[in-house]
């Protein structure tokens, strides 16, 4: 076997180049023979391979990377089982919106489709979950298909998301012609803003000046629009919520902010403002059983966040940053309707709930197995991590505490898709697109698992994340669930393994708390020794909003029981 050395023309070569032009730092990836002409040219040119263990972090770190960045994340993995190991990842990125380029490869055209190594239609499997995916077999057309993937992840034109490409092992090594390696293919392209329809714009200032109630519930697709959000709820002084999807979009300070009193406004509203936000199960699918009488305007700049489940009164598709901007324009100096005697007391009923929170979770008590309440731990967290911290929250039971315990003006999280076990190549990623900024993984024990090994990779990296497991030994919410409807627990059992000891036959700093006492200076050590694990121990007999909410359980008409009956009371109406 020869050395192998391509030329500047081959389209590995211009594949490493055009993500070099691209702006691309990092690639996420684990090596194979698939994809190593790809591999030797991105360190060629330059771009730093963060080598992971499981292709399915790869896809999660670039997801993250993506999404912290506002740009591209790329995540490269081999064929075969290597493509299919990602396509968690993938069903992620899917769900969540995050522009992810997946690169892969497939056989030398000589040999495809004749039974050899990893011979797989990639592009079969990931389709439906991908916004483009195609096989590029013919050198000319690299180039242009790259520049079309990266266009579609982008979401220029369309919705954002994930895309996907594989190439022939042959077609890698396969030079270009120099008259194809046009500039314009190379070239980054900014996202086009579409702008909105003036009279649509009238309608919607309309209904939100004339609006007693109004409440506005961002999503991912306002992220880049934050600051004309602000401005247009405080000239209306409207009441807020983010559900998570644009956690720290809109400060904690800020008045509108009644985060702790959702079920209560959702039923209250008497016009409900989705901001690039899905009415997906997280907000009862806009259903009047849970919104009672409430009108809807629906912002935002694709179709799948404007007529989902519910349509508009008013329906303003366009860039959302351009249609607040508009709304606020129309409306001028015009005084709104909005009952401040609703929102000023649903504020302060949220700063009440939420300093009781507080205080509540200083002060919770340890199960009778004399292990320390989540909430302790997330207290002790809470006190120490700096305001500025990138917070990545991962598990089930765990989530459910930590989504509330912890504020965060940056914030991941699995997200709709339900994708336990993103914690850590989450963290990973945003420490290394957030180098001056503490990240913390804040993960239950039986999501950590799920990519545990990628502890592996930030020691070898030297991503600084800080990784706090809270160990019950447990998967806590099925447990319950099993409990009181099934009358048996079965197969959610897990140990209180020892997490740090595992981390420190990586290289890591890790230490395992099992006394609440020891926690301010257990999290102090790990902040200044990261990348670092804790492991904390705490009761299993905790039990989380989630867990009370029968979400476990699935009900049949909504996702958590009591939204259940008032749907089901709801339709008997009818």
């Amino acid at each position: 076997m020869t050395m192998q050395t391509l030329s500047e023309n081959s389209s590995a070569a211009a594949i490493a180049r055009f993500l070099k032009e691209r702006g691309i730092k990092r690639v996420y990836a684990l090596c194979g023979g698939h994809i190593m002409p790809m591999w030797m040219q991105l360190d060629k040119v330059g771009i730093r391979i963060i080598d992971v263990r499981d292709e399915r972090a790869a896809v999660y770190m670039a997801h993250a990377e993506a999404q912290l960045s506002g740009g591209l994340g790329v995540a490269m993995v081999t064929a075969g089982p290597g493509m299919t190991n990602g396509m968690t990842g993938i069903a992620n990125a899917h769900t969540a919106r995050a522009p992810v380029l997946i690169l892969s490869g497939v056989p030398p055209r000589a040999q495809e489709n004749r039974g050899a190594l990893q011979d797989m239609r990639h592009t079969d499997l990931v389709r439906p979950i991908t916004r483009y995916a195609m096989t590029v077999r013919q050198p000319e057309l690299v180039l242009q298909e790259l520049d079309e993937a990266v266009s579609r992840a982008l979401g220029h034109g369309g919705e954002p998301g994930p895309v996907y490409l594989d190439f022939p092992v042959d077609t890698q090594r396969s030079e270009i012609p120099t008259a194809l390696m046009l500039a314009e293919h190379f070239a980054p392209k900014s996202r086009p803003r579409s702008t909105p329809e003036p009279l649509v714009v009238k309608k919607a200032v309309e209904l939100l000046w004339s609006a007693k109630r109004p409440l506005f519930i961002s999503g991912r697709g306002a992220m880049k629009a934050g600051n004309s959000l602000i401005k247009l709820l405080s000239h209306l002084n409207a009441a807020y919520l983010d559900t998570v999807e644009s956690k720290g979009l809109v400060p904690e300070s800020h008045p509108s902010v009644i985060a702790a009193m959702r079920g209560s406004v959702m039923g209250q509203a008497d016009l409900v403002i989705t901001v690039g936000r899905k009415l997906d199960f997280q907000l009862a699918y806009g259903s009047p059983a849970v919104f009672g009488e409430a009108r809807f305007l629906r912002i935002a700049d694709c179709t799948a966040e404007i007529r989902d489940n519910r349509r508009g009164d008013v329906e303003v598709l366009c860039d959302v940053g351009l249609a607040l901007e508009a709304i606020l324009a129309e409306a001028g100096n015009r005084e709104p309707s909005t009952d401040n005697d609703w929102i000023n007391g649903l504020r302060e009923k949220h700063c009440e709930r939420s300093e009781k929170l507080y205080q509540n979770m200083q002060e919770a008590p340890p199960g009778s197995d004399g292990l320390m309440h989540p909430n302790k731990l997330l207290a002790a967290m809470r006190d120490a991590i700096p305001e500025n911290a990138v917070i990545v929250a991962d598990g089930g039971d765990f989530l459910s505490f930590a989504r509330v315990g912890l504020p965060a003006k940056t914030y991941l999280d699995p997200g709709s898709l339900g994708c336990i076990g993103i914690g850590t190549p989450f963290g990973i990623a945003a420490s290394l697109n957030k180098p001056d900024k503490m990240v913390v993984v804040a993960t239950g024990d039986g999501s950590f698992g799920f990519n545990a090994m990628e502890i592996d990779t930030a020691v070898r990296h030297q991503a600084p994340v800080l990784i706090v497991v809270a160990n019950n030994g447990s998967w806590a919410i099925e447990v319950r669930d099993q409990k009181e409807t099934h009358g048996k627990v079965t197969g959610t059992h897990l140990r209180f393994s020892d997490y740090a000891a595992m981390a420190k036959a990586f290289g890591m700093h890790a230490e395992r708390v099992e006394n609440s006492d020891d926690l301010p200076a257990a999290i102090e050590r790990a902040m200044t020794n990261r990348p670092a694990l804790l492991d904390v121990l705490v009761t299993p007999e905790a039990v989380s909003a989630d867990g009370k909410s029968g979400l476990a359980w699935v009900p049949d008409l909504q996702p958590i029981a009591a939204w259940n009956d008032a749907e089901a009371k709801w339709r008997r109406k009818k």
